[in-house]
């Protein structure tokens, strides 16, 4: 019994804890935002339009899972699991920021 109760406490402190989270950023975003209005503030540089950090966060994360995908592969076929993991991840992840960075600097010339 007392194990149910602390795995159902440390749920609900989890959930309270990104739900807090998630709220003090809108509300602080919300205010941020009725400041700008108030004070007849220009917003647009404060727009971002500029997607580049999602797409370089998306081709690393690409980079990471494939990376475990053949640190699995090389697993199966004999190779220490800690070395196959590790040295895939940190070299897919690797080409995947070296990718990021090269499509960054073609979308800046474009």
């Amino acid at each position: 019994m007392e194990e149910v109760t602390r795995d159902a406490l440390v749920s609900v402190t989890l959930f309270a804890a990104v739900f807090g989270m998630v709220y003090v950023f809108l509300m602080t975003r919300h205010r941020e935002r009725m400041t700008i209005l108030e004070k007849n503030i220009n917003p647009s540089p404060f727009k971002s339009t500029n997607n580049t950090a999602l797409l370089k966060y998306g081709i690393i994360w690409l980079g990471v899972s494939i990376g475990l995908i053949v640190g699995n592969l090389l697993y199966n076929w004999g190779v220490e699991e800690t070395f196959s993991y590790a040295s895939m991840v940190f070299m897919f992840s690797g080409i995947g920021m070296i990718v990021a960075y090269f499509v960054a600097q073609k979308q800046n010339l474009s």
